[in-house]
This record gives C-alpha cells, sequence and structure tokens, in this order.
C-alpha cells in the first residue's frame, strides 16, 4: 500500500460529523424542507440550538432586535445561513487539538477557517458581486484536510517545508511529493464521503490551484482571495505560512486593487472575533 493510500485509509477511520448535525443537514438537503420541523430537530441538540440563537443574535448575521427562538432564528438567518452554521459546529469540534505537525495552537486553524469565509463574503460585496450560495460554508472547510492529517495522523510538515525551501516549490507541492497528496485533496475527498455537496468539495479540493479546476468559479475565486488576505493579516499561521503561490489568474478576473484589499483585511479583523468565539465554544 502506498503512502498516500495509507494516510486515506486512517483518514475514513476518522468519525463523521456528530449524529445530530448529519440529521439537520440531511433534512436541510430536502427540497421540502419546512422552517418549523427543522426547528424541532435542532431543539433537540442544546449545543445547536444556543449556536443557532447567538449566530441569529450576532452582528454579522443577524439584524435589529433579539430573537428568542430557535423557530424565530431560523426565520431570521434562513436555509443557508443555518446549513453553513451547521456544517461549521460539525467541523468545529475536530479543532479542539493543537495540530503540532503544522505548528498551530488549539483552535488557530478553526479561526483561520472563519477569516477566509468572512474574508470570501466580505470580498464579494467589496467588489459589487454576488457570492455564490456556497461560498461562506466553502470557507469554513478549507482547513479540514490540514486539521486531519496535523491532528489525527500526525503528519510531521518539517521536512514538507524544508523541501518547499530547497526546490522552491509551493508548499502543496511539496506535501504531494513526500506524502502522496497534498492537504486540500485530502479535504476534498474526506467531504465527498461525507455527503458534503459537490461545489462545496471543489472549492476545496482547487482552492491552493484554482487555474486546475475545470471550470470557473466564482466562490473558488473569492474563497482563494479570501484565504490570500486571511494569511496577509498573519490570522492561523502555521509553519507552512505563506508558502504557496497566488492564481495572477485570480486577481485578474476578480480584477482587485491593494485598496480593496485593505478593506476587506480591516473588515475581517472587526468581524470574526464574535463568530470565532461562537465556534471554539462548540468547540470544547
Amino acid at each position: 500500500m502506498s503512502q498516500r493510500e495509507e494516510i486515506i485509509r486512517k483518514a475514513f477511520a476518522i468519525p463523521q460529523m456528530p449524529m445530530p448535525v448529519q440529521k439537520v443537514l440531511a433534512y436541510i438537503g430536502n427540497p421540502e424542507a419546512d422552517l418549523r420541523q427543522l426547528a424541532k430537530i435542532i431543539e433537540y441538540d442544546p449545543g445547536l440550538t444556543v449556536n443557532v440563537l447567538r449566530m441569529a443574535n450576532s452582528a454579522l448575521f443577524g439584524g435589529s432586535g433579539k430573537v428568542a427562538s430557535v423557530r424565530d432564528a431560523l426565520s431570521r438567518l434562513g436555509l443557508n445561513r443555518v446549513y453553513q452554521l451547521v456544517i461549521a459546529s460539525g467541523v468545529a469540534p475536530m479543532t479542539r487539538y493543537e495540530i503540532k505537525g503544522y505548528g498551530l495552537r488549539p483552535g488557530e486553524l478553526l479561526e483561520h477557517s472563519v477569516a477566509v469565509a468572512v474574508a470570501a463574503e466580505t470580498l464579494a460585496r467589496e467588489l459589487e458581486r454576488t457570492a455564490p450560495p456556497h461560498t461562506f460554508t466553502s470557507g469554513l472547510l478549507v482547513n479540514i484536510g490540514k486539521t486531519v492529517m496535523g491532528s489525527f495522523l500526525e503528519v510531521d510538515a518539517g521536512p514538507i517545508l524544508e523541501l518547499a525551501h530547497q526546490r522552491h516549490i509551493p508548499f502543496e507541492q511539496a506535501e504531494e511529493e513526500v506524502l502522496g497528496i497534498n492537504h486540500a485533496e485530502l479535504g476534498a475527498i474526506l467531504l465527498e464521503r461525507w455527503s458534503i455537496p459537490v461545489p462545496i468539495v471543489n472549492v476545496v479540493r482547487y482552492r491552493l490551484r484554482p487555474d486546475d479546476c475545470p471550470e470557473p468559479d466564482l466562490a473558488l475565486d473569492l474563497v482563494h482571495v479570501g484565504d490570500v488576505i486571511a494569511k496577509m493579516t498573519g490570522i492561523g499561521m502555521g509553519i507552512d505560512g505563506m508558502q504557496y503561490a497566488p492564481s495572477q489568474a485570480v486577481f485578474a478576473r476578480l480584477d482587485l486593487t491593494p485598496y480593496q484589499m485593505e478593506n476587506v483585511m480591516a473588515a475581517i479583523l472587526e468581524q470574526i472575533a464574535e463568530i470565532r468565539d461562537i465556534l471554539m465554544e462548540q468547540a470544547l
């Protein structure tokens, strides 16, 4: 068995998202999903209930006035936002561990994922574009492969980083040469196994190499640049740091100016604290 096959085999042994999360996601995927029934399903799980209420009342997702019931929260947030929150709640517990292989403290990678998601949506507004519905969720999930490699599989990124420096190649290319697979591809393979929708899987798979994606995807472009911006702020930086190559084609497609980049950086520094705190409590 190759090292790549062994890594995938071990990754498949990792438990899927918690059962309450799976139930909610399965119901939301039903074309006839009803908010009243969804509220009942969420209310069976105290952690999800608290998170939905806090998110609905947050400055980032909420509006004026407070909501006190899950049903009212769902009416305010809508099915797409609830889907995003439930996905995040399912992934957050995995981030409670120190990701030693990549030099990340507990919760630090979740902070980076939140920053990517917020940056991607903020960037769309800055560019006066409409972000596809799967943009935010994709941003939240971009680091699932690194979480698995660095904590559950205890991959040591030191030799990978050394090869990247010696050969002057992007970090994910060095990962492939050392391990036979990079963390973005492993994340996409896991999400496929967990029945996450294809558009989200594609963003996770091609986030580091958007030029390899068979079809242009605005969500992918936004998340790719959102990832670059999050790294520029220093949020969730591991030992691999900036050892990645931004796509010039993506920046050209978005026609992004330095001024707009600065606006997005300022916005995410203001916005991520609240959602990070909500999700970190779920991870404890």
